[in-house]
């Protein structure tokens, strides 16, 4: 650097790259480098660590996720074993973002946890907001849009309360998210609130946030309105002030969607052209397979099928190689992540929480999978049994799907207790929603339901007014052994389990359900 530089000032530039957005990743990266410099010249470990973080995020916004991942490495060791909260924050949710980029949703989710749960009262209001927001992402990318709701709203009640501009990059990911999932009038209504605040603060909305903004009017049939907010997307695209010159071809592609949508065929080709020229010149591999997916549907509209149906072959071949060669660059991706020591060290504990379900902690659905056909094959005495909760829809609906996630926390762990309890080999999982799987070895089928009808009386009898506010939580339970399948495999096993979980439904609910000669025992 140019001129000598403080600590306090040195910290101050840092956190100007932490907390702000810029479209300029190569400039912040080379001002990461010369701060770190800085650093090591005061000697100052804490600061070092701040500009090799702030390197890893510019690297990875640059797309070169090796680089990042090693840089973040070299600043773990430090960050852990001198609990620096906020650092390790923002390393998480460094993680989350390259989790995300490999396409793996539930890692991101889980570092994206991670990351707002170290927030405290020495994190800044912009992380406080944008940990929350990205938390959001997350969710949604998991396909919870229910959690992503809930971290949504928080971020925004913080955001509005300190009048933070992050409030409009807030808005913009909700409203995609509601869109994404399917929701048009939610994202109609968090779209409008963006247009309200972006008027109301007198502030330009950056292209991306039109293009947005564009997609779901189109979605909800507001062609003329998305035409509008297209041509100003693309005025503002012009300027040169926010976007990366890449986008355009989105832009165009969503433009000529509101045309064709208007009837006017000529100027939506027109459009689709400019974005086919702009991708072919730029080798735009992922915006061409987008641009040949609406040039199917400008075909159909136009009645001209043949063509409609060659651009759809065209769309479908280009959509596989564009997966193949994502694929293929994740697994090098992958492969660069886990070449550092200190990653070995740490793939098992990544590896594990890739296989718990973040809302409960318990196994997921991949565990099951890789665990539950070994054991079938070698235990003839196994025994599972697949719990759901009754009337859970009504806890959702008559209180919220907030008091929901509580009580499906607390049911997790009842049943994980009690089946430690009875069975300290066997091992609880959640399958999806309210239903989950319970595992146990070497277990007879008379033993089998005496433990687990005690796992369900204790379910009952538990206290639930705290959370439910009276409202009672009980559980049906199916069980199925090895014993009782000529050929078992997991999915005879669980088709089974889930034959007697229907009985014990249909049967009235609150009771354990096993095969005939056994009988059920019902609620007491």
């Amino acid at each position: 650097m140019d001129h000598p530089i403080d600590a306090d000032a040195l910290a101050a530039a840092l956190l100007d790259i932490e907390d702000r957005r810029s479209w300029d990743a190569h400039a912040e990266l080379a001002r990461a480098i010369g701060l770190e410099e800085a650093a090591q010249g005061l000697g100052d470990p804490l600061l070092i660590a701040r500009a090799r973080l702030c390197q890893a995020n510019m690297r990875m916004r640059l797309g070169d996720i090796s680089a990042a991942t090693e840089q973040i490495w070299q600043v773990h060791e430090w960050v852990v074993a001198n609990d620096a909260r906020v650092l390790m924050a923002r390393m998480h949710m460094l993680w989350a973002y390259i989790h995300q980029h490999l396409g793996d949703a539930e890692q991101s989710l889980e570092h994206a946890l991670l990351a707002v749960e170290l927030l405290d009262d020495d994190c800044t209001t912009h992380m406080h907001i944008w940990h929350r927001t990205k938390l959001a992402d997350a969710f949604c990318m998991a396909g919870s849009m229910d959690a992503a709701r809930v971290r949504y709203a928080q971020a925004e009640e913080l955001a509005v309360l300190s009048g933070h501009p992050a409030l409009l990059c807030l808005l913009n990911n909700h409203a995609y998210a509601e869109y994404d999932s399917g929701d048009q009038q939610r994202a109609q209504e968090v779209a409008d609130r963006l247009l309200r605040l972006a008027d109301q603060w007198d502030m330009p909305l950056e292209p991306a946030y039109l293009d947005t903004i564009g997609s779901i009017q189109i979605g909800n049939g507001r062609y003329a309105e998305a035409e509008r907010t297209l041509t100003l997307c693309l005025e503002r695209h012009a300027e040169g002030r926010w976007d990366d010159a890449n986008d355009l071809s989105q832009y165009l592609v969503t433009l000529a969607q509101a045309q064709r949508g208007l009837g006017r065929f000529d100027q939506a080709q027109a459009s689709l052209d400019d974005a086919r020229r702009h991708c072919l010149e730029r080798d735009l591999g992922e915006s061409l397979v987008r641009l040949h997916q609406e040039q199917a549907e400008l075909h159909a509209a136009r009645g001209d099928f043949a063509a409609a149906f060659t651009a759809h072959k065209t769309f479908f071949t280009e959509y596989q190689n564009l997966h193949s060669l994502q694929r293929e660059a994740r697994t090098r991706t992958r492969q660069a992540m886990f070449e550092t020591v200190e990653a070995r060290e740490e793939a098992e504990h990544f590896r594990e929480q890739a296989r718990r379900d973040p809302l409960t902690g318990l196994h997921n659905r991949r565990y099951i999978d890789e665990s539950l056909p070994s054991l079938i094959d070698s235990d003839p005495a196994l025994t599972v049994a697949l719990v759901d909760l009754d009337h859970f829809k009504q806890i959702n609906d008559r209180l919220s799907h907030n008091v929901g996630d509580q009580v499906l926390i607390r049911v997790a762990e009842l049943l994980a207790d009690g089946v430690t309890a009875g069975c300290p080999a066997g091992f609880t999982a959640r399958m999806g929603g309210e239903e989950f799987l319970i595992v146990l070895p070497g277990t007879t089928p008379g033993r089998a339901v005496t433990l687990l009808d005690r796992i369900r009386r204790t379910i009952r009898d538990h206290d639930w007014h705290a959370i439910t506010r009276g409202l009672p939580v009980t559980v049906s339970i199916g069980v199925a052994t090895s014993a009782e399948t000529p050929l078992p495999t997991q999915p005879a096993l669980l088709s089974t389990a889930d034959g007697h979980l229907y009985a014990a439904k249909h049967a009235g609910r609150d009771r354990v359900v096993s095969a005939p000669r056994r009988g059920f025992a019902s609620a007491a």
